[in-house]
């Protein structure tokens, strides 16, 4: 199961030209919370290494980051795992990207591994596909410490 998931892109069912994309975990809970309130006119796309994280999100188009590296559990918080990861599979987030997309919204939290290291790599991917490209994240607060950051 967690085998099919890692090549699991249902991006030929795409239509709109606005896509949210998020990665790592808080990316994820932002878009799986989008996803949730029903938002219409906007495809939603989740990355992340964490196979079961992605198996558990209600959101169709899926792509697992660096499955060889991290084995499917997540980056431990290294964002340097995070970027190697998302470069692993850059090739399949623009796949997720190409049909009709015009404007992305990467979004993700700067304290963790997949987020931290892989959405600059995805911004930047976005970016030499000349779509215009937000990033939306969130930085973890004060009492969590300097480390998450």
């Amino acid at each position: 199961m967690l085998q099919d998931l890692a090549n699991f892109i249902d991006a030929e069912n795409s239509d709109n030209v606005i896509k949210v994309i998020g990665i790592g975990g808080g990316g994820n809970n932002a878009v799986n919370h989008m996803f949730k309130q029903g938002i219409h006119d906007v495809d939603f796309i989740i990355c992340n290494t964490d196979a079961q994280a992605l198996d558990a999100s209600p959101v169709p188009t899926k792509v697992q980051l660096g499955a060889s590296l991290t084995e499917g559990r997540g980056a431990g918080n290294k964002p340097e795992k995070g970027r190697e990861a998302a470069l692993e599979n850059i090739e399949d987030v623009k796949k997720a990207l190409k049909q009709n997309t015009k404007m992305v919204f990467v979004t993700a939290g700067m304290g963790g591994g997949t987020g931290t290291g892989g959405a600059p790599v995805v911004a930047k991917a976005c970016s030499e596909m000349d779509l215009l490209t937000v990033g939306i994240v969130t930085i973890p607060f004060k009492n969590e410490g300097r480390k998450r950051l």
